[in-house]
């Protein structure tokens, strides 16, 4: 079983970028995580991430027929992304929305997310691990 893991925008600043929000792990410790829970799943991951809206758009049609689920964090996308939330309902591949925080919490431009109603599921606010939760629902909606 195979899963595509795509980061948004910005998170490849992790670490820097506002730890107080994000947390102070990278995205290499991330990815590091995430593939040690698919080895021990027993499903193959393949990880990226993308600061245009228009390569991830690319990478969720890519993984149309090749990935038995999709995890996203669309970051500040999540909030105005449309072609990314057309992408998802295009596909037919389960993609599980992921975000470090819990947007619900935040500023008010931040608690909609336009993408969460084409996805199987929402995980948020569990920082790293909201990736590793995401990663056990894909290998059990598998």
């Amino acid at each position: 079983m195979r899963v595509l893991v795509i980061h948004g925008p910005n998170l490849n600043l992790l670490g820097e970028r506002e730890p107080a929000v994000y947390g102070t792990q990278t995205l290499p410790q991330i990815d590091a995580q995430i593939a040690e829970l698919a080895k021990e799943l027993q499903l193959e991951v393949r990880s990226v991430q993308h600061n245009s809206e228009g390569a991830i758009v690319d990478e969720l049609h890519a993984a149309r027929g090749s990935y038995d689920a999709v995890i996203l964090n669309p970051g500040a996308y999540t909030h105005y992304a449309y072609a990314i939330a057309d992408a998802i309902a295009a596909i037919g591949t389960p993609v599980i929305e992921v975000h470090l925080s819990n947007i619900f919490a935040r500023e008010a431009f931040r608690r909609k997310s336009v993408v969460a109603p084409v996805c199987a599921g929402t995980i948020g606010g569990f920082g790293a691990d909201s990736y590793l939760l995401a990663l056990r629902a894909a290998a059990h909606k598998i």
